[in-house]
């Protein structure tokens, strides 16, 4: 039988609760600790594709992929690529039914089905985790602003892209990448805004012009998400211009100067703007101080630009790990062993998708992603 021993996660994302289940189905306790008030406290963001290798896997390993399937939006995986200037379409790509393989799924009703499960009362919520200290006796201790959380054995970090987690293992911190999101938000788009509803079909919209971009996606409930991307720095600096945390939409619209009518109506008939999103990524971690009892996984191992790939991964890495965990003799030696793999993996991948985005907000980057599109290059 395998050593089982106390575990801690800390972070209920898509990372957390995927491991948090796979535990769960093969009888092993975790304490799950959140900085969430609760599950529906926080504004969770946009849809999700999950990939049939990646987070798919890690929803099958969970017992969870049917549930998935049934609940996931098949329907919406077409992508629009649409001239900046001129609005006219110059890519459509529309799976045929049954036949897309990346079915989208809102951020919220990810979160409902990996807590189905376990149950609300499962997670500590409203328990942010400021430090991990080691103990004389080699356990690993979470503190909280209020004291000590607990004493585990292992302490699996998968509190997201600023990670207290991975303070106790390396310095390396996110950096901005100079570009900025302006997130809005248009409701019940097809009784009242038809058009937008139309020009942004069932999937994501696309429209990129020198380090600019207009991208749009339709979510459930008959929502679509905009993002207005562009670069930008604070003065003299490298880092996000907070000043834009108070952009309204007209200074937004005057930013995007010379776009479509069509594509400039995205902006004017969003009901607000929800959030103003610097766009951070982790520098390539090939190694880290290895410490028996705390390892990472998700956005605290490896941060990377919203192409998609970082939820995937995240929930890949939970399932490798849960299951080394489950299936292993020695829990220290399936820690390692998957922290080399992972970290391998994510490597390499994290190279691909910093070029990729990079390219995209260039002065080339329409054509860089017809290429992309059209050749199923990416990251």
């Amino acid at each position: 039988m395998p050593q089982q021993p106390s575990i801690a996660i800390v972070g209920a994302g898509p990372a957390g609760l995927t491991a948090a289940n796979i535990f769960h189905r093969h009888g092993w306790a975790c304490s799950l600790f959140e900085a969430d008030a609760s599950a529906t406290s926080r504004e969770q963001g946009g849809s999700l594709d999950l990939h049939p290798n990646e987070g798919q896997l890690g929803l099958k390993k969970a017992g969870l992929l049917d549930a998935f399937l049934a609940a996931a939006r098949h329907e919406d995986q077409e992508q629009r690529i649409v001239d900046y200037a001129s609005g006219n379409l110059v890519y459509k790509e529309v799976p045929e039914v049954g036949m897309g393989e990346r079915p989208e799924i809102d951020r919220y009703l990810l979160r409902r089905l990996l807590l189905q499960p376990l149950g609300e009362s499962a997670i500590h919520w409203n328990t942010p985790i400021e430090r991990v200290e080691l103990t004389a006796d080699g356990r690993v201790e979470l503190v909280t602003k209020l004291g000590s959380a607990g004493v585990f054995n292992l302490v699996i970090g998968a509190d997201g892209a600023w990670s207290k987690v991975r303070a106790a293992l390396t310095e390396v911190r996110p950096d901005y990448t100079g570009v900025t999101f302006v997130e809005l938000l248009l409701n019940d788009v097809d009784r009242q805004y038809p058009v937008q509803a139309e020009l942004v079909g069932h999937g994501s919209l696309f429209s990129l012009h020198d380090g600019m971009g207009i991208i749009a996606q339709r979510n459930g409930n008959a929502t679509i998400r905009v993002y207005a991307a562009f670069r930008t720095l604070a003065a003299e600096t490298n880092r996000p211009d907070k000043t834009l945390s108070s952009i309204t939409q007209q200074q937004l619209l005057s930013r995007f100067s010379g776009w479509a009518p069509s594509l400039l109506s995205l902006i004017t008939t969003a009901e607000k703007i929800i959030a103003v999103r610097a766009i951070v990524t982790l520098p390539v971690i090939q190694n880290w101080h290895q410490r028996d009892g705390i390892t990472l996984i998700g956005d605290a191992a490896h941060v990377m630009p919203p192409l998609g790939v970082g939820v995937n991964l995240a929930m890949l890495d939970a399932a490798e790990l849960a299951e080394a965990l489950v299936q292993g003799a020695d829990w220290r030696q399936a820690v390692r062993a998957f922290e080399e793999a992972m970290l391998e993996r994510s490597s390499r991948i994290s190279v691909q998708c910093n070029r990729a985005f990079d390219q995209m907000f260039s002065r080339s980057g329409l054509q860089t992603l017809l290429d992309d599109v059209q050749t199923h290059r990416g990251c």
